[in-house]
């Protein structure tokens, strides 16, 4: 899901370019989100800090669930009792020894035990918050023996491994800039050129300045290169 890092926008020197000007703007991640609690527990273990990496998979937060554990363990005791008095009952059916409501019952109760089994499995695995994709952590909302609500939110997350670039073309350059187009920026922080492709088109012009948003992809890996960094985007009509 993608959720609530603050929006990262273009830079305009002015008003739309003119032929040949240089447009400003800011790398931002592919993906970006806020992972949030899904349990109300107390947090036992952050494995990632502020910057750090992760790949997908990772467990970037533990919350203490013995409660939920132990809950777990009650219900498929429970479910593991159903289900032998279900085979016995089926024995006594078939000697006619209970009446069918009788075994009815047993079978019913069978699925309550299991829907609790199922329901006590599915929070305890949310004791746990993986990583929904390779990246680094933004910033630690968070700390260890915190509790936390249910929707608290925990860490914001980022997918860096493609930064993109958007900003605002004249809608007439739509003529000759479709995905695909290759061109360049300058990153102010490192003082170096990087390739760029055109990725997507917005959907919708602005009809009072004629223009629309577009967005780019940088070609390749840089680990120099950090979501936020700014520079100018070498682009102009041909």
């Amino acid at each position: 899901m993608r959720a609530s890092l603050p929006a990262i926008v273009l830079l305009v020197m002015g008003s739309l370019p003119a032929q040949g000007q240089e447009l400003r703007a800011q790398l931002s991640p592919r993906d970006f989100t806020t992972l949030a609690a899904e349990i109300g527990a107390k947090v036992e273990r952050i494995s990632v800090r502020e910057g750090e990496r992760f790949r997908k998979g990772d467990t970037l937060i533990a919350f203490d669930c013995s409660i939920q554990r132990a809950q777990l363990a009650e219900a498929r005791a429970a479910l593991s009792a159903a289900d032998k008095t279900v085979a016995v009952n089926a024995r006594l059916l078939e000697l006619q020894t209970i009446g069918k409501l009788e075994s009815d019952v047993a079978l019913a109760e069978r699925d309550k035990a299991r829907a609790r089994e199922a329901a006590g499995a599915a929070v305890t695995a949310k004791c746990v918050v993986p990583a929904p994709f390779d990246g680094r952590v933004v910033e630690q909302k968070v700390r260890a023996q915190q509790f936390t609500q249910p929707g608290q939110a925990l860490l914001d997350v980022l997918d860096d491994s493609v930064l993109e670039l958007d900003f605002v073309v004249p809608s007439k350059w739509l003529v000759w800039l479709k995905p695909g187009h290759g061109f360049q920026v300058a990153i102010d922080e490192t003082g170096k050129t990087y390739p760029v492709k055109l990725t997507r088109v917005g959907a919708r012009i602005d009809p009072v300045s004629q223009s629309v948003r577009v967005t780019g992809a940088i070609g390749g890996h840089f680990p120099e290169l950090s979501s936020g960094m700014s520079g100018k985007v070498l682009l102009s009509p041909p």
